[in-house]
């Protein structure tokens, strides 16, 4: 069976943190956005935005595979 995965964008001052495969970035079901991004090592302070499959969403979303991530840090301009 498969490794379940999820597509993950970063943007802004996030996306230097971005992991090679990015595309393809393998999750276990049941984890939530907050657990990807430790494991990951990028900073949950940083993740402002969360958008899965184009809807807002938290950190504590809790992800199954095939979903589309986009996190966005806090932006500051007029």
């Amino acid at each position: 069976m498969p490794t379940p995965h999820i597509q993950l964008k970063l943007f802004a001052a996030l996306s230097p943190l971005s992991p090679e495969n990015s595309d393809r970035v393998p999750i276990q079901p049941g984890i939530s956005v907050r657990e990807m991004l430790d494991r990951l090592d990028i900073p949950t302070v940083k993740a402002h935005l969360i958008f899965i499959n184009g809807i807002k969403q938290t950190l504590e979303t809790r992800l199954s595979g095939g979903e589309r991530v986009g996190i966005f840090p806090p932006v500051a301009g007029g």
